[in-house]
């Protein structure tokens, strides 16, 4: 089931993403009364189609080729190569008989509405949601990292108080892009000292393989302090009560939650001895546990405080388009690593299987879904933007040549180049779906 709702949520993700980004194209040829031919939701190659209507002179339908969409706009050179068309005498009312300006507006009109649809979507969000982070001065236990933590020299406790040597008021910003882009200093602070940890320039080549939850924990540290005893449970029996605090498993030290959790998964449907401070008094109490090594005891979650900022309509508009800029410039940060050999190309690229696995999950939640399709059609509209031939920004680079010589290139060098970049987005398709299978079976 959790397979059948991801797939779910990438196909409605990616089609309302794909069909507003050709709408962009279709609504802008319109508007500068360039006829458009063709406009489809994934690619009808080879002529097969799953469904098609003509209304207006415009073929509209749905194809068999589920990857990406487009519209057929007379008298261009894209994706269909329609070389009879391009011999014929250019009309009035085709793209090439158009100023270059109208054209380059035409090209940008994809990537356009994927900016606005993302920074609608995070600015809707925030109005109905709000913010909502954990104050970094309530995490009095420190952190939790894992092993990639751990390697570059952070420790359980330590209070990260500054980024760069800027203080931190959210705790959610220890997992930004950020710190995880790398080249960061991280400002601690361990047993009433602080000092500085650098954070390598790929750090987020281990994080791809090992998870973010290996570089700091997303969960502060909570202490041992049993908050909860849940009725008809192994604990009731054993006598554990409100407030006692957990110090050892079985004679082994303990100091959080966390560290409680580890220990029993170790004692599963056996019997341990848990030792506790009971105000001040310490007593062994002998307890057995269930086959996923719990005994019904809880800790109390309000250690932690999170706290909510709530906007009104216009308000939240400015946080909406900080959050497109933000995700738009990782976007950027992470290309650059990529081209620097900073950051692995395996690392750093996914595709529509890793999308599905870690962008949407195999839960449905409406804001979470809303949130995930919000930072794809960002990136969308800055992979568009890449100089490839045959992407949206490919024929940007031309126009704005052309624009420079005062003459169009020459059809020959144009279906060249679009032959190029096809071949370029077939190679990086093939990479980035056969690297999907190969981390998700290996």
């Amino acid at each position: 089931m959790n397979g059948l709702i991801m797939v779910a949520q990438l196909l409605l993700g990616l089609s309302i993403l794909v069909i507003l980004h050709e709408l962009g194209h279709f609504l802008a040829a319109r508007a500068f009364g360039i006829k458009v031919e063709k406009f489809y939701l994934f690619f009808d190659a080879w002529g097969v189609k799953l469904f098609s209507i003509t209304r207006g002179g415009v073929e509209y339908g749905i194809g068999w080729l589920p990857l990406g969409g487009y519209v057929k706009i007379a008298g261009m050179i894209d994706e269909s190569m329609d070389k009879e068309q391009m011999a014929l005498p250019p009309k009035p009312w085709e793209f090439r008989s158009k100023p270059a300006w109208q054209r380059l507006i035409v090209m940008l009109g994809g990537v356009f509405v994927n900016i606005v649809v993302g920074i609608f979507i995070f600015w809707m969000l925030t109005f109905k949601f709000g913010e909502t982070y954990i104050a970094n001065s309530s995490v009095k236990n420190g952190i939790n990292p894992g092993v990639i933590g751990k390697e570059i020299g952070l420790k359980q406790g330590d209070r990260v108080i500054a980024v760069n040597g800027k203080k931190i008021i959210r705790f959610e910003e220890l997992l930004s892009s950020k710190v995880l882009l790398g080249n960061t200093t991280l400002t601690i602070e361990r047993q009433g000292r602080t000092s500085d940890i650098k954070v390598p320039d790929n750090i987020l080549n281990e994080v791809s393989d090992l998870g973010i939850e290996e570089f700091i924990s997303r969960t502060p540290l909570f202490t041992a302090t049993i908050d909860t005893v849940v009725a008809g449970r192994p604990a009731v029996k054993a006598g554990f009560q409100k407030g006692d605090r957990i110090v050892a498993v079985d004679s082994v030290p303990v100091k959080y939650s966390v560290d409680v959790m580890k220990a029993m998964k170790n004692y599963k449907n056996k019997n341990v001895a848990i030792q506790v401070d009971r105000g001040g008094e310490l007593l062994k109490l002998n307890v057995t546990t269930d086959t996923a090594g719990t005994v019904g005891i809880g800790f109390n979650p309000n250690e932690i405080k999170e706290e909510t900022i709530h906007y009104g309509f216009f308000q939240a508009l400015p946080i909406g388009v900080n959050q497109a800029w933000i995700s738009f410039s990782d976007n950027g940060k992470g290309i650059w690593k990529v081209l620097t050999g900073k950051i692995k190309p395996n690392k750093a690229f996914s595709g529509p299987v890793a999308i599905a696995q870690k962008v949407y999950g195999g839960v449905w939640v409406w804001s979470h879904f809303w949130a995930s399709t919000a930072l794809i059609s960002i990136a969308l509209a800055f992979m568009n933007l890449l100089p490839i031939p045959a992407l949206d920004g490919g024929h940007v680079v031309f126009l704005l040549i052309e624009m420079i010589k005062g003459k169009p290139l020459g059809d020959k060098f144009m279906e060249g180049a679009q032959m190029v970049g096809f071949v370029m987005l077939l190679c990086l398709m093939v990479f980035v779906i056969g690297n999907d299978v190969l981390k998700a079976f290996f």
